[in-house]
């Protein structure tokens, strides 16, 4: 009886213990709970394989962590952001709601279960408050550093980016083996490498230039009457602009423009000119915003030879008399497409200088110098647009407009050349000018405010 009863009592005290042990070892072999551990492990593993060479810029980041572009605002040059200034003045302020296409190759978000072709910003909740952390520490130095900042956000969203043949290239590397020093010692080791420093040339350059003639026959015994003339008209364009693809553009133009036609009816002067003009123009613009620029502009323009009246030696005009120089300031509007280009200046502070250097001129009013002066001075407001279009590529009309007031006096011009292209060395220009100036004293052979020239020629012409 007794064996039985401690039999009994053995087998009992084995199985409680049996029990725990395989509870124990199942919770051991849970699949969650060791992926979990695992995990833990790998992540500690990796954070603590590179914590001690992250000092190091030339080593690389994991695969795994990519670099956080929330925050580029603090690591560009000092810029004047509109969100932070707006953030405060919201009641509730948040981020918009971004998309970018899927041919933003930059751009590697999750794809948006609505459209397979739209990718949406990831996590935004986290880009706002990163955000808001950023638009802070802005206001911060807005307040301490105004003087600091050197951009604004319309410049930086109107950036041009370089051309391919303006991008600076790195100098091939030199093996340094061939300079160290031999094992037999020498007196001196030289080298004709140099480090060759590339840097891009915001300068262009081009120019035009073309000999053109015309030519008109009449016989004597015309029924019509009439007589024979010939007409030779040449000229000279070159352009050197600057332009650094930023906030500075600095143009300069000499235009030079000879014609001359005979004349047989004037029995004093054999030929006569029919075009003569030396102008010379630059303009200097600082970019504002998008196509608009802050813009200082001057032009001078005269003439090389003296003009007469028909049949007499009465001078009408000559070299430096008149010279014209003009000074204005104010804004210009440029905009450079496929086929064409505009510039629009607005200048309300103007001022023209007019200068007679001979005393022979017989009506220095028909510069608006008054008689026995050699000087004037003009001041008031003046408009400017140029325009050059290429309606077709053998047809190019290139379009200057000036309006130039006193707010007692109008000076306007409006000049437009018409080039038929025909091949690369021949073309035909067709000129016309229009001119309309009451400031010019009126007399009987000068009755009407408005003036016109025409000329239509063939000839060489090349463009480089």
């Amino acid at each position: 009886m007794r064996k039985s009863i401690c039999l009994a009592i053995i087998l009992a005290v084995f199985c409680m213990e049996e029990v725990p042990a395989q509870k124990i070892a199942k919770t051991k072999e849970n699949p969650a709970v060791k992926a979990y551990s695992d995990s833990l492990s790998a992540l500690s593993a990796s954070y603590f394989a590179y914590f001690r060479l992250w000092d190091d810029l030339n080593i690389p980041a994991p695969r795994r962590v990519r670099p956080n572009p929330a925050f580029y605002k603090l690591f560009v040059p000092p810029t004047y952001y509109e969100a932070p200034i707006k953030e405060i003045f919201e009641i509730k302020w948040s981020p918009d709601t971004k998309i970018m296409t899927a041919v933003d190759s930059l751009y590697m978000g999750k794809r948006d279960s609505a459209s397979a072709a739209i990718y949406q910003l990831p996590d935004l909740e986290t880009l706002a408050a990163a955000d808001r952390w950023s638009n802070n520490i802005l206001r911060n130095y807005y307040l301490q550093y105004p003087g600091r900042l050197v951009n604004n956000e319309l410049y930086l969203a109107d950036l041009k980016p370089l051309e391919n043949n303006q991008i600076v290239k790195r100098p091939r590397k030199e093996r340094i083996k061939s300079f160290l020093q031999p094992e037999t010692p020498v007196e001196s080791l030289t080298t004709d490498n140099e480090l060759l420093v590339v840097r891009p040339n915001f300068w262009t350059h081009k120019g035009n230039g073309y000999v053109q003639f015309t030519q008109h026959y009449i016989s004597d015994n015309w029924y019509k009457g009439g007589e024979s003339t010939n007409a030779l008209l040449s000229g000279l364009v070159l352009e050197a602009n600057f332009d650094d693809r930023q906030r500075i553009e600095f143009e300069n133009k000499l235009e030079i423009k000879l014609g001359f036609v005979t004349a047989p009816s004037d029995t004093v002067h054999k030929y006569k000119t029919n075009a003569d003009l030396l102008r010379l123009s630059s303009k200097l613009g600082v970019k504002a915003f998008k196509n608009w620029y802050y813009t200082l502009a001057g032009e001078f323009k005269t003439q090389f030879f003296g003009n007469y009246k028909t049949n007499t030696n009465d001078m009408i005009s000559n070299f430096l008399s008149p010279a014209q120089l003009d000074i204005t300031l104010g804004m210009d509007f440029k905009q450079n497409k496929k086929n064409y280009s505009l510039s629009l200046l607005g200048s309300p502070l103007a001022y023209t200088f007019m200068y007679i250097s001979n005393d022979k001129i017989t009506d220095p009013g028909a510069f608006n110098v008054d008689p026995g002066h050699k000087t004037a001075n003009l001041f008031g407001s003046k408009f400017t647009g140029n325009l050059t279009w290429t309606i077709i590529p053998s047809i190019v009309w290139e379009s200057k407009l000036e309006y130039f007031t006193t707010y007692d006096t109008v000076i306007a011009s409006w000049e437009n050349t018409f080039n038929f292209v025909l091949n690369r060395y021949l073309s035909t220009k067709l000129f016309v000018h229009a001119r309309y100036d009451d400031g010019v004293t009126l007399t009987e052979d000068n009755k009407s405010y408005f003036q016109l020239q025409e000329l239509l020629s063939f000839g060489l012409n090349y463009t480089w």
